[in-house]
């Protein structure tokens, strides 16, 4: 019994050995990202879950790859780029990275021809990758998965340096709940949020890439991480949370609507020092759904704004009501 035991903890780990952050700092991201929405990209992404928050799937892709239905997702959650190599000198793994795979979902959810089921895949995809992306574990060498194979100590307890950064650390800088880490860390001003969102999805991912490489140089094999290294690298992963989710909401907002806000979407604790009284927040966007093509050129150059397809009347018509509703219940 006790040998099935330990061959049973021995498969677990290796299945949950490829996750980025904990659950928390999925949730982080998603929450953040919720808060940063255009009326008109929260109608759409409630449409698609389904009235569920984006909180709620942020986590779902980590289970999904190890089921035989989303498997061809499994190589998704990374892109490894061993030492000595050049982020753009990389070799493109054939099963698909974390980059290429973002980008495939944020053309999908850009399609007018995109169906329901579709959007729904690509939505909860999207959400959990973006974490991923801003993990730098998640950008390491291919030569130690990871590093899944480098062995480190945290204080006394024995683990490895992809582990160390899933959870480790966060878990050790901060006792927060994901909506306290949303709190505490999206107090970006305005020019911060656009200098975070600006640049492409590889901008980003190279981003993390050098931090990465700073990861290897600074936690060497064998290591002992105590309270200085915590120290060290709290502000770090608040950083990369935040990018996280500003990043994801600000490709939704690309997706859903075709002209910025002419004032950042207040978070709630904004809306929350503003008083009961404050009126909501009504970006001067209209309601569009955009082409693949044009989510492509956004991508690539974030100050190309797409030409759009406009929604009928009724449906914004339904869409703002409804909205509305819910600023004037969240002012109360």
């Amino acid at each position: 019994m006790r040998k099935l035991f330990i061959t049973f903890a021995l498969c677990v780990a290796t299945v949950f050995g490829c996750s980025a952050w904990s659950q928390k700092g999925h949730d982080v991201t998603a929450y953040i990202a919720e808060q940063h929405l255009t009326p008109e990209a929260r109608a759409a992404v409630d449409s698609i879950l389904d009235g569920r928050s984006m909180v709620y799937w942020s986590n779902w892709l980590d289970n999904a790859s190890y089921q035989t239905e989303h498997a061809y997702t499994k190589t998704w959650h990374y892109k490894n780029i061993d030492a000595n190599v050049n982020y753009d000198d990389a070799p493109l793994n054939p099963a698909g990275d974390v980059v290429t795979a973002i980008n495939q979902q944020v053309a999908v959810l850009s399609n007018p021809a995109t169906d329901r089921e579709q959007a729904f895949l690509a939505l909860r995809i999207l959400i959990h990758l973006m974490g991923d992306l801003h993990q730098p574990m998640h950008l390491g060498h291919l030569s130690d998965r990871g590093g899944n194979s480098v062995k480190v100590k945290f204080f006394d307890r024995e683990t490895n340096l992809h582990s160390l950064w899933d959870s480790s650390l966060l878990d050790s800088g901060h006792k927060w709940s994901y909506t306290e880490w949303q709190q505490q860390i999206d107090r970006a001003t305005a020019a911060q949020q656009q200098a975070i969102t600006a640049g492409t999805v590889d901008d980003w991912a190279r981003e993390t890439f050098d931090i990465a490489t700073q990861c290897y140089i600074y936690f060497r094999p064998g290591a002992k991480v105590a309270y200085n290294d915590i120290a060290r690298w709290t502000p770090v992963i608040e950083q990369q949370l935040l990018r996280a989710g500003l990043r994801l909401a600000s490709l939704l907002n690309s997706i859903y609507t075709t002209t910025a806000p002419t004032s950042p979407t207040p978070t709630l604790p904004e809306r929350e020092r503003q008083g009961p009284n404050a009126p909501p927040h009504r970006p001067t966007a209209a309601l569009y759904f955009v082409s693949g093509a044009a989510a492509s050129a956004a991508l690539t150059r974030r100050t190309v704004r797409p030409p759009a397809v406009r929604v009928p009347d009724a449906l914004r018509k339904k869409c703002a009501k409804k909205y509305e509703s819910i600023a004037k219940s969240a002012s109360t």
